[in-house]
């Protein structure tokens, strides 16, 4: 019996998937093994070498942060079939998966053990839930989460946006378009990390929609411009409220990290049925980006541009009052007063400064040491709070609790790591500044989330000392050092295999797995034929694990049939996100 293209997609998943098309009565289900096309043979196949360790004397382009293009190494197929057409039209049905569907735990016991493969969950859009409250593109949605589900992904992130559900007024929460959005991802069998995002949307790398903080926050912002992070010419930052009125009750009565709490508080409690078996972790946003640290490197305005140092955060009054008691402390009060003035502007580099250079640097001085320590310090505290609020509200819930850091590569290669300090993160040539973030974060349980997975060092600008594999590997060794689990983000939209391949290899370091890896982001070009065909073939090689024996070529002919059965779905998803 022919089926129809719910239950292919059925039969390729393992799952037994229900459609009512509501014209027809009785149920038709089909099941068929997923082993059973994935494991198809294939005869006399080819496969080139694998690239790793060979030494490449080309650079290809650079590869910044501010870059939204990346590289993908085959053509993309043009229109789609008038068959393809009909089925977008036609299909109006939901297409359900069974709640008794088994799936595998989210992995994190397993973070030492090598070889056990990585599960991937891919972003959802920015712009996911709407300003209305309401899932936006609910049929692009639809079938972009059953695309996923099909393809073997583990489940989706997706940004719970505080000024979204908590717009209007304080402690009233709006999460119409949420709980849709998590019923939807249940339904298609989906795990969820949802993050909470206290940032504004809009002014960072990747954001294509804005979004800012709940405008009973920007009020209280625009009466007293302290309450933002400030920078040493006077301008303030909207992105994220200063850490340093973290303990003030300067939000209508309550503090910022009171505020985060209730957040938080209100979603565990309007979606307790949902935690721990759709909801399986809780990204904690931090900062700008969601990422903890200061917003250094402000895209807005073209205030930042690639690869700039940046600038420090601490000159609204709140910052300014620790660093006075701070420097008072250590009985240096003249060291109280401001931050460096000697740290060049946001686009300098690190030799055009007399704070960062590399000889006689004011960040190996005395003065310099104490400054970036109460600026660390200061980060590190505030992390210590929310996740405290965190762990104690999530408890015991079977959710897990995640934090991101930034992947700050660019001028690694140099003495101060300039671009790192003024993010708040002191790593130096002489300073690690990665183990005390991954200690911060063993205390509460939580996982280290770090982007830039996906690049390589010869890909970047050479010029900018832009070491991101060198970073990662520091990054690993710290959290094996605090036995912290380690998830992994790529901070651009790549689609071609040696983006994949890296990822690959990154995800089982040091002889330690990732606990997760979370992919850079659902959208109408991870659908197009190519990248889905390198896409499916990536996350079936996470899954198995680094040492399967099997090349790129062989994994990607496996997924052929797969990729083609699936194809009017997938030709769905893309054209209904791009409309």
């Amino acid at each position: 019996m022919a089926m129809s293209i719910t239950h292919q997609i059925g039969a390729l998943t393992g799952t037994p998937i229900t459609a009512d098309t509501g014209n027809i009565s009785g149920d038709s289900t089909a099941t068929v093994s997923a082993a059973a096309v994935w494991k198809t043979p294939v005869p006399n196949l080819r496969c080139r070498a694998q690239r790793q360790g060979m030494e490449i004397d080309a650079i290809s382009p650079p590869l910044s942060p501010c870059r939204p293009s990346s590289p993908v190494l085959a053509g993309i197929r043009p229109d789609l079939s008038v068959a393809c057409q009909a089925f977008v039209n036609d299909l109006d049905y939901p297409v359900t998966v069974p709640e008794t569907e088994v799936v595998r735990e989210y992995k994190l016991d397993a973070a030492h053990v090598k070889g056990k493969g990585v599960p991937v969950y891919v972003m959802m859009p920015l712009d996911s839930v709407t300003m209305g409250n309401t899932v936006n593109r609910r049929k692009a949605m639809n079938a972009s989460l059953q695309a996923l589900k099909s393809a073997g992904v583990e489940g989706v992130m997706m940004d719970v946006w505080w000024g979204l559900v908590e717009r209007d007024a304080p402690g009233s929460y709006n999460w119409g378009g949420y709980a849709e959005l998590l019923e939807m991802a249940k339904k298609h069998g989906l795990k969820v990390q949802a993050v909470m995002s206290f940032h504004q949307c809009g002014g960072n790398v990747g954001d294509s929609v804005t979004i800012p903080l709940p405008k009973w926050v920007v009020e209280e912002i625009d009466r007293d411009p302290d309450l933002a992070y400030t920078d040493q010419w006077g301008r303030r930052n909207y992105e994220y409220i200063s850490l340093g009125c973290d303990t003030l009750p300067v939000l209508k009565g309550r503090t910022p990290v009171q505020c985060y709490s209730d957040f938080m508080r209100a979603f565990r409690d309007q979606f307790k049925h949902l935690l721990g078996e759709t909801i399986v972790e809780i990204q904690v946003g931090m900062g700008p980006a969601g990422e903890l640290r200061y917003p250094s490197y402000p895209e807005q305005n073209g205030t930042w541009k690639f690869p700039g140092i940046g600038a420090f955060q601490c000159y609204d009054k709140y910052m300014l009052s620790s660093l006075k008691a701070a420097a008072d402390s250590t009985g240096k009060p003249e060291w109280g007063s401001t931050g460096p003035t000697d740290a060049g502007h946001y686009n300098n580099w690190p030799e055009d400064t007399n704070f960062f250079k590399k000889e006689g640097g004011g960040w190996n001085s005395p003065y310099g040491e104490f400054f970036l320590t109460w600026y660390s310090q200061m980060l590190l505290e505030h992390g210590e709070r929310i996740l405290s609020s965190a762990t104690s509200i999530f408890q015991n819930s079977g959710v897990k609790i995640s934090v991101k850091v930034a992947g700050i590569h660019w001028h690694y290669g140099t003495r101060s790591h300039a671009p790192e300090l003024t993010a708040g993160y002191y790593n130096t040539r002489f300073h690690d500044g990665y183990i005390p973030i991954a200690r911060m974060l063993a205390r509460h349980g939580a996982i280290f989330n770090f982007t830039c997975i996906e690049m390589r060092d010869y890909e970047q600008p050479q010029d900018a000392q832009c070491l991101p594999e060198k970073l990662v590997k520091q990054v690993t060794l710290a959290t094996k050092e605090a036995d912290v689990p380690l998830a992994g983000e790529n901070a651009l939209p790549r689609y071609d295999e040696m983006a994949h391949e890296q990822i690959l290899n990154a995800s089982a370091m040091n002889e330690r797995e990732m606990c997760a890896f979370t992919y850079l982001r659902m959208n109408p070009s991870l659908f197009q034929p190519d990248n889905w065909r390198k896409f499916v073939g990536f996350v079936k090689k996470m899954k198995e694990g680094k040492d399967v024996s099997k090349c790129w070529e062989e994994v990607e002919r496996e997924a052929e049939h797969f990729v083609h059965v699936t194809q009017p779905l997938v030709q769905e998803a893309a054209v209904a996100l791009m409309h």
